[in-house]
């Protein structure tokens, strides 16, 4: 099954290699299927955005962070919660979007659709 070297010990280095792999990626898999909701199960709340130039997703909430992409104007977006970052024109809160981005905004840049979220 594993290809075997003169002393016969790569079999063996190899399939405890791909056993702890496999352990790795069986522990791995239930935290990374939970991450869509933030990992508590409570319902996502939806938003709109309305800035005319779209808003710039981040890895993080900080424009320290690498943008990864943008919500255009018009488009609906999941949040997830909200959170305390880096002040942007006054204001920290953050919000955590449901593919795990974060968005800075201000109130008039993104629209509620129902209450405000909930603190992370």
């Amino acid at each position: 099954m594993f290809p075997k070297s003169k002393s016969g010990k790569l079999g063996t280095f190899a399939l405890c290699f791909l056993s702890g792999a496999l352990a790795g990626i069986l522990a791995a898999g239930p935290a990374l299927a939970s991450d869509d909701d933030g990992g508590d199960g409570l319902t996502e709340y939806e938003g709109r955005v309305v800035a005319k130039e779209g808003l710039v997703l981040r890895t993080g909430p900080s424009t320290e962070f690498r943008a990864i992409g943008l919500k255009e104007y018009g488009a609906v977006v999941g949040i997830t919660c909200r959170l305390n970052g880096q002040s942007v024109e006054g204001n920290p809160v953050w919000f955590r979007l449901s593919d795990a981005s974060y968005v800075w905004s201000s109130t008039r840049d993104i629209v509620n659709d129902g209450e405000d979220p909930r603190w992370c």
